[in-house]
Parts: structure tokens; C-alpha cells; sequence
């Protein structure tokens, strides 16, 4: 059995943390460790893959290219991001450990 939360970083650490948890054929889960971490000027994300993320502790702003207003994220709140569909991490508090659990999954949609 495994934990979640162990082996957590720094909540001063430098770079965002990401462990691969469980892969295999179609889906790939990853814990995302976030402190005061947000994307680059300028950059978007936009996978093949579609990602479903649950913000597991912590807060953070999501943005999507296409909509206007970023989405606040708090304990407990998840989204389905589509293939493809370029989005954002604006903020998460300085300081302050957001844990993010994102499950990578193929569509009809990832065959192109």
C-alpha cells in the first residue's frame, strides 16, 4: 500500500514535483506537487492525451485559452481537460502545498 501524501517536498522547493503513481496502457496517474508554482509567460499547456485533475489539497487558478475568467481550484475540485484543449496554471499559493492528482487517459479523439 502506498500514501499519497508521503514523501511530500520542501513546500520551498524549486521545481513542482511530479511522480508517476500507475501506468499502463491508455492511462498514466501522476501526483502533482505545486509551492507559489505557476506556468511560464506565454506557455499552455496542450496534451494529446486527455487529463482528468482532482486538486487534492491546496487551491490553484486554472486557465483555459478559450474561456475568459480562470477557474478557481480548492480541495475536492476536479475537471476534465480534453485532448488538445490548451490550459494553464496562473497560481498557487507561495508557501503552501497544493497536491494535484491528474489521470492521463486516451479518447477516440488521441488516434490523429
Amino acid at each position: 500500500m502506498n500514501d499519497l501524501f508521503a514523501d511530500l517536498p520542501p513546500s520551498a522547493t524549486a521545481d513542482e514535483q511530479f511522480v508517476e503513481l500507475l501506468a499502463r496502457p491508455g492511462i498514466r496517474i501522476e501526483r502533482i506537487v505545486s509551492t507559489g508554482h505557476r506556468s511560464p509567460p506565454g506557455f499552455w499547456y496542450q496534451q494529446v492525451s486527455a487529463e482528468w485533475v482532482l486538486l487534492v489539497q491546496g487551491e490553484a487558478l486554472l486557465r483555459f485559452e478559450d474561456q475568459p475568467q480562470a477557474l478557481l481550484l480548492k480541495a475536492g475540485s476536479y475537471v476534465d481537460i480534453a485532448p488538445r484543449r490548451r490550459h494553464r496554471v496562473d497560481w498557487t499559493p507561495p508557501g503552501r502545498t497544493t497536491i494535484w492528482l491528474a489521470v492521463h487517459y486516451r479518447t477516440a479523439a488521441d488516434s490523429d
